[in-house]
């Protein structure tokens, strides 16, 4: 299993565990973006350029609730899997509700709720919103 891991300089870098070797970890539950070229792809990751890509928002995002939470390790779909490998694909897909049960917290990322929306009777807007779904 793959792992992002934001290093003691802040950068985010893919690591690789054995199974009976996988440290805690957060996970991000995310809706992928209509335009699949702006989600940060494993590729991007290796060969670089990552950062310069829309998806990265939601990598920060992850990275950033993780080191608040204790976590140093945390796992996106969208760049801890190498698709180009069929078999890496189809194992992610067996064990990914494994990976979710496993993990020490679950982030969501909405993407299209705004948490600087303004308040109504004392409660952000953006839960109302969020409750209504």
């Amino acid at each position: 299993m793959r792992l992002l891991e934001r290093t003691n300089t802040g950068t985010i870098r893919l690591t690789k565990f054995l199974i009976k070797d996988i440290p805690p970890y957060a996970i991000l539950s995310h809706t992928w973006s209509d335009k699949e070229e702006e989600e940060v792809s494993f590729k991007d990751l290796t060969d670089g350029g990552a950062d310069s890509k829309h998806g990265f928002n939601k990598i920060r995002f992850c990275a950033d609730q993780a080191s608040r939470d204790g976590l140093r390790f945390f796992w996106v779909d969208t760049c801890c899997i190498d698709k180009s490998s069929s078999a890496e694909l189809q194992e992610a897909i067996n064990f990914m509700l494994k990976w979710y049960c496993d993990a020490a917290k679950c982030y969501v990322y909405l993407a299209d709720v705004s948490t600087h929306m303004p308040n109504v009777d004392g409660n952000p807007t953006w839960k109302q919103a969020f409750l209504q779904c």
